[in-house]
């Protein structure tokens, strides 16, 4: 397993540097994000080892039982699953970023537990930009109005915005959820909502990283392409699928 990982990487990071090549982008634009939902403690401590630092998790429990394996390793743990606002004090307890901040409850969570610790949080803000049912984030209408309420915060640290593009045979079809997602950051930073210079991109995955690198994403979160498909026909993306 640790060959096959590691052979995986290199194939990842060659399909990150050829999609940067082909539009011109410098590859030191784009980081690689591990998507490590249900993927072990063991295999994660792999990558890791091979250089990788950053990890992406979605439930409150792999945090919690992965912690042993990976705490004292140079990581930067990020929660990119749907967070429900009784787990945000423990999900605190092991993560740096949170990329799913969808709804003012839950950022005045935040804030509230943050504040209580003394400390800031990365944050992204997630859009629904394939307007799919089973897929959790802001709808894109509502996004300027949510930053202008979230600035409110200032244990929160506006970082950007993720998105979880529309799949489908047909890339084409898929490309529109991911160009959206950066017509609404450009927007931020025109109108300069934000009050920085720069907000990046998270989206892109397995099946559609080349894509989202060409629409402009600096973060690709891959867990199938290296640690192989884990889920026995669920829709990993479909986020109403709590297991």
């Amino acid at each position: 397993m640790k060959e096959q990982i590691i052979f995986n990487l290199k194939q990842v990071h060659n399909r990150i540097e050829e999609a940067c090549k082909k539009t011109g982008r410098n590859p030191s634009e784009v980081q690689l994000l591990l998507a490590t939902k249900t993927v072990s403690a063991e295999n994660i401590r792999i990558a890791i080892e091979t250089g990788e630092k950053l990890i992406g998790e979605n439930k409150m429990q792999e945090l919690r039982d992965k912690d042993s394996v990976l705490k004292n390793l140079n990581t930067e743990r990020h929660f990119i699953g749907h967070l429900q606002t009784n787990k945000v004090k423990d999900v605190l307890k092991y993560v740096t970023c949170i990329q799913s901040l969808d709804r003012l409850s839950l950022a005045e969570e935040l804030d509230k537990q943050l504040q209580k610790k003394g400390r800031s949080l990365d944050v992204f803000v997630q859009v629904n930009t394939s307007f799919e049912e089973s897929k959790f984030g802001l709808p894109p209408s509502q996004v300027l109005t949510f930053i202008k309420e979230i600035k409110q915060f200032e244990t929160l640290n506006l970082k950007g915005l993720m998105t979880i593009g529309l799949l489908d045979v047909d890339k084409e079809k898929m490309r529109p959820s991911l160009q959206l997602l950066r017509q609404i950051r450009d927007e931020i930073l025109d109108t300069n909502l934000a009050n920085c210079t720069d907000l990046k991109l998270s989206m892109g995955m397995s099946q559609d990283l080349e894509l989202a690198i060409a629409e402009g994403s600096n973060l690709v979160r891959i867990g199938t392409s290296i640690f192989g498909n884990r889920f026995l026909g669920k829709e990993i993306w479909n986020e109403n699928i709590t297991e």
